[in-house]
């Protein structure tokens, strides 16, 4: 196991919810590029998102998918070298502000994401495997994330103490 996502008995605490939460985000990364690689998927695992949305958006800027994603524009930025290099997106620059970038899936991108939808459906019944086995990870992840939209933990925090 790769060293990234070792499990220290130092980290097996409540306290480290976040450092957890990432170690499982890396560990589904990591068993999922080679199964992408036998699909045929060249799209870099965390950008998959990034793809839909522009399908879904026809074109787009990094600020509007940031926006559709819930993601920061940096990270939107960050990942858009990758998929340009693979020829799955083009850029080009907006005629009403050349300062703003546009965009667009290609073929090839249109192609790969045929392939993550043919994937997505055999991946979520192995993940329907695995939530039998370990609980609604999916459902418990979603819960947490709105539970923390209402109630933020400098909300949570002010709230328990006891002075």
């Amino acid at each position: 196991m790769p060293a990234s996502t070792d499990i220290s008995t130092d980290l097996d605490d409540i306290s480290f919810l976040g450092r957890l939460s990432e170690a499982l985000s890396q560990r589904i990364e990591e068993q999922t590029r080679p199964l992408f690689d036998d699909a045929g998927i060249t799209v870099p695992v965390r950008s998959c998102s990034l793809l839909t949305a522009l399908s879904e958006a026809g074109e787009a800027s990094a600020a509007d998918l940031a926006r559709a994603l819930g993601q920061s524009h940096q990270l939107v930025v960050q990942k858009c070298p990758a998929l340009l290099r693979l020829g799955l997106i083009t850029q080009h620059a907006d005629p009403a502000d050349a300062r703003r970038k546009i965009f667009r899936l290609t073929d090839a991108g249109r192609d790969q994401l045929a392939r993550i939808d043919a994937y997505s459906a055999r991946i979520s019944e192995v993940y329907r495997a695995l939530f039998a086995e370990v609980g609604d990870v999916h459902g418990t992840i979603l819960k947490a994330l709105n539970a923390l939209d209402a109630r933020p933990l400098s909300e949570r925090i002010a709230g328990s103490r006891t002075d």
